[in-house]
């Protein structure tokens, strides 16, 4: 019998290993080349969740009418995800993640915030509500947006707990979710708004991935969105 379960041994251990080694690679310590990665979105939405007449794909591009989202079908788990984007005067935008539930987004995921740092409203607002933070818990490092019209490059990077943020070229921001254990006062001792309702300790780090779209009367529009599971 135990030359028949040797193999077997063998075999997990060298998954085993295979999945470490994987890990390990991430996250990446500058952007991807993503060219061969899969596209999150089809350019005709069919694999996507959203209102019907509000996003649109053209010439390469996402954009919204309204401030609806536009959802994955799919659940994800461990993943890259490496796109660009571009605000416009005022645009206060965010790429979520871990969904659990699309009626209830704001308390049931995590968002990376997407704003246009150079308008005096959001130059202004909590360091927490600027681009690149996580939403409500903690402040990019450095702002490092560039100005409406130009394209900026991000690249998210979620290994369980943790989430890793690259904005145009400069690793700004990563978070343990596992030490913000309760829903009203962050680590740092600052208070996350009241509508972030649950801790994200407690939150599954699975779920879907969503745009939030002309959010604050300001458009946003994403391009070369792909996807690499881990």
């Amino acid at each position: 019998m135990l030359h028949r379960l040797l193999p077997l041994s063998i075999t997990l251990i060298f998954v085993s290993i295979c999945a470490f080694a994987q890990k390990t690679d991430y996250p990446p310590a500058k952007h991807p080349n993503s060219k061969n990665w899969t596209p999150l979105f089809t350019e005709d939405l069919s694999n996507a969740i959203y209102p019907q007449g509000v996003w649109s794909f053209r010439n390469g591009e996402f954009t919204a009418t309204e401030d609806q989202f536009l959802w994955t079908n799919k659940d994800y788990d461990n993943f890259v995800l490496d796109m660009e984007f571009k605000t416009d005067d005022g645009t206060n935008s965010g790429v979520v993640v871990h969904c659990s539930n699309l009626d209830d987004w704001i308390p049931n995921s995590i968002e990376i915030q997407i704003a246009d740092d150079h308008n005096e409203k959001w130059a202004n607002s909590p360091k927490s509500w600027q681009c690149g933070a996580i939403f409500g818990r903690k402040p990019a490092t450095k702002s490092v947006v560039k100005k409406p019209g130009q394209w900026n490059r991000y690249t998210i990077t979620c290994i369980d707990d943790m989430i890793y943020v690259i904005l145009n070229g400069q690793q700004i921001n990563e978070i343990d979710l596992s030490q913000y254990t309760d829903a009203k006062m962050n680590p740092d001792g600052t208070e996350a708004p009241e509508w972030l309702s649950k801790a994200p300790a407690s939150l599954p780090t699975h779920g879907k991935i969503g745009f939030q779209g002309k959010h604050a009367g300001a458009p946003i529009y994403f391009r070369n969105i792909r996807i690499k599971e881990i």
